[in-house]
């Protein structure tokens, strides 16, 4: 998986970068998990300071494009992140005696 970033931009007022980027890989699509570790790797910022917004694949090729938004603080993130955002590719929690 290589990571390209595109553009890298702060926004002050909301106290976070936002990040676009490519993304090369072999086989198949990677997770959103995968991509959120990537890029706090590569960023040397915390996972959970990390909201992914987009991830775009175009059909048969092994390259995508997205964009995230990395806050300063993990409790900013929670306070202006929609829930869903925060919630999507995240997997649940399985249920005992299922």
């Amino acid at each position: 998986m290589e990571f390209e970033v595109t553009r890298d931009t702060r926004n002050e007022l909301l106290e976070r970068r936002e990040v676009e980027f490519a993304l090369r890989f072999d086989g198949s699509t990677p997770s959103r998990v995968q991509v959120i570790g990537k890029l706090s790797a590569l960023l040397n910022v915390n996972e959970k300071q990390v909201a992914l917004d987009s991830l775009k694949t175009g059909f048969g090729r092994t390259e995508c494009t997205g964009s995230a938004r990395i806050y300063d603080t993990e409790e900013r993130r929670n306070r202006i992140e929609r829930s869903f955002i925060l919630s999507r590719g995240v997997p649940k929690p399985k249920e005992e005696g299922a």
